[in-house]
């Protein structure tokens, strides 16, 4: 049988699907793309305002339908809570660093005052705020090159995207800085990719364990508890990151306030086998700390 890998319609979504088409080919199955058009394809409106898990319900339902039989997706793109209908798998993460693109070569630091930059991730937001308080803030939409075509227009002086996504389309070289996590921390399994399909398929079921990697899995699992037990969305002001050595996890964890006033941060390093206690923990000291309070402000 041929599989149909179900993808939105963009670049980057085709791109990385193509990847995992490939991969899975070279593995000895056959595979092609299925393009689903999603609400957010259509619709320009902020992602807060049309809803968590808009990019990813269309290919769910899809998949249900048995429009395609498999669905990729920007885990960080998922509604927090497991959907008992799929089994979900994470192939290696990329770079999960954020990544600055700014006329003339330029850094955050040597943005002009009140520079325009575009975004419209809270979590962006806040911690760009935190660093440079005098910037201009724009909303953003669109596919990366859309994003990136108001820099080249002059309209907006830099924007913030994911290195994974420029990476992925052969566009990495555009960045001009990279933010180390410790400088602005990236989306819990920013970089990361969920694999998705239906639970009683087993024929597909067997053909995307190949892809996964238990490594990214743990530590992209872990950084979604900590927004899970946050209570928060994809789109709130919630950060994580982490890194895996050999049977450790170091995860680091932040909340930050939209005006960059306030930032909480917290960090575990344990066992890999018990991620998502140490995730567990770090949501109930970021909380203890008043992190619901910065989150329902927003």
């Amino acid at each position: 049988m041929t599989f149909k890998i179900g993808t939105r319609g963009s670049k980057l979504a085709t791109t990385q699907a193509g990847h995992m088409r490939d991969a899975l080919i070279a593995a000895g199955f056959d595979a092609e793309l299925e393009i689903i058009t999603t609400a957010g394809d259509v619709n320009m409106a902020p992602v807060e305002r049309i809803g968590v898990g808009v990019f990813t319900q269309a290919l769910r339902d899809a998949m249900e339908q048995g429009i395609c039989d498999i669905a990729v997706h920007s885990f960080k793109d998922l509604p927090t809570a497991a959907d008992a209908r799929f089994h979900l798998v994470v192939p290696v993460r990329a770079d999960s660093r954020e990544a600055l693109i700014a006329r003339d070569g330029l850094t955050l630091g040597s943005l002009p005052a009140g520079a325009r930059v575009g975004t419209s991730a809270p979590r962006r937001i806040s911690q760009l705020k935190s660093h440079r308080p005098d910037l201009d803030i724009r909303p953003l939409r669109g596919n990366i090159d859309t994003r990136m075509g108001k820099v080249a227009a002059g309209e907006l002086d830099a924007v913030v995207l994911a290195y994974a996504g420029l990476s992925r389309v052969g566009m990495g070289e555009r960045a001009t800085e990279l933010f180390e996590p410790s400088v602005i921390m990236p989306a819990p399994a920013q970089g990361a990719l969920a694999i998705e399909c239906r639970v009683e398929d087993t024929a597909a079921l067997a053909a995307i364990n190949i892809l996964r990697d238990a490594d990214t899995q743990i530590a992209a699992v872990a950084e979604r508890v900590v927004l899970n037990r946050l209570e928060a969305g994809c789109t709130a002001p919630v950060a994580a990151h982490s890194v895996i050595d050999g049977v450790e996890i170091t995860l680091h964890a932040g909340v930050f306030a939209l005006d960059g006033s306030t930032r909480l941060t917290a960090t575990r390093t344990g066992p890999r086998d018990q991620a998502v206690s140490l995730a567990e923990e770090i949501a109930a000291e970021l909380i203890a700390a008043g992190a619901s309070e910065i989150i329902g402000a927003e």
